[in-house]
């Protein structure tokens, strides 16, 4: 086995030569912010789409349009509203008087990276239609169904502290994106250097692009490579047991606090999440620590708090934070 591990430390530092490099060019623009950096380029690896939360002005759709130009794929960002339909998003048949026939007309949802700014203003039509072509990885207009090219990747934000005319997302539809990010303000250094850098009035950003789709794609198959060993995913299985039933765990104090544990998505999503993250290390293998890095991302959209939880003011970071300080580690 340590050579099949040698072997895919080598694949790893081959084909992910470019992470570095991506990530110096993404910083070139945005300043600190290294968490959320990390966590869209896990998003990228393995495959998942991200729901991003914080506060107006913390780049988060300066971070995700960055990213989009430094892997030189097709980008389009879709400012969600009330009044937005899913044909403005999907694409429609359009009826030709001359020809008396439909043409096809697709929509912005065909391209790699997707960012649904603002996904909460919009009706649950256009959610729905946009979680069903995240799920599928197709389009169907009319009678024909198109395929999605790869990668794709939606990448949708939501504003926190502002409800008036939002449509909040069902927890089954938030439970189709791999991780959730809570950005947070930056530090006082950092928040400095942004001024320094960006307080201009006529400021363009200006980003190369560092690697194409096909060199993802590689990636995506180096990822699906990285050696997870066995104990490794017992505790996976524990951690998300845990969230179901506390008491199992020792955890009998949270199970009041929780209503809904978090699903076998879950499972699956924190495994991968894990051996993108360690590629991103650049480790053909999983270590414990790296569930315990990704873990709270994957996890806090899928523990539903209970009403009791609400009343002490504990959130379901809190409640994963305490099953990752008591669930034994192999």
């Amino acid at each position: 086995m340590v050579q099949t591990i040698e072997a895919i430390n080598e694949k790893v530092k081959k084909e992910g030569a470019f992470i570095s490099k991506l990530i110096e060019e993404i910083e070139t623009v945005i300043v600190g912010q290294r968490y959320l950096i990390e966590r869209l380029l896990v998003g990228v690896l393995a495959n998942g789409h991200i729901l991003i939360e914080g506060v107006p002005g913390l780049a988060k759709t300066l971070s995700v349009k960055v990213l989009a130009q430094s892997i030189d794929t097709k980008f389009q960002r879709l400012q969600f509203t009330p009044d937005l339909l899913p044909a403005d998003l999907l694409g429609t048949l359009i009826y030709s008087p001359k020809d008396g026939e439909f043409t096809i007309k697709k929509g912005p949802i065909f391209a790699n990276i997707i960012l649904a700014d603002e996904i909460n203003r919009a009706p649950a039509k256009v959610q729905s239609a946009l979680l069903e072509a995240m799920q599928e990885r197709q389009v169907t207009i009319g009678d024909t169904t198109y395929k999605l090219d790869e990668p794709f990747m939606v990448l949708a934000t939501q504003n926190p502290i502002e409800h008036e005319g939002t449509y909040p997302l069902p927890e089954a539809q938030v439970d189709r994106f791999m991780l959730k990010l809570n950005i947070q303000y930056p530090s006082k250094e950092e928040e400095y250097k942004i001024m320094k850098r960006m307080a201009m009035t006529d400021k363009k950003i200006s980003v190369k692009p560092v690697v194409g789709p096909q060199d993802i794609v590689r990636a995506r198959k180096i990822v699906d490579e990285i050696y997870i060993d066995e104990r490794i995913e017992r505790y996976i299985i524990d951690l998300v047991f845990a969230t179901r039933d506390p008491k199992s765990y020792r955890l009998g104090d949270l199970a009041p606090l929780i209503q809904y544990g978090a699903s076998p998505r879950a499972t699956i999503y924190l495994s991968i999440a894990a051996k993108a993250y360690a590629f991103l290390q650049g480790r053909g293998y999983v270590v414990p620590q790296d569930i315990k890095t990704i873990g709270l991302d994957v996890l806090r959209h899928r523990v539903i708090v209970s009403y009791e939880a609400e009343a002490e003011d504990k959130t379901s970071s809190d409640i994963i934070k305490s099953i990752f300080d008591e669930v034994k580690v192999p």
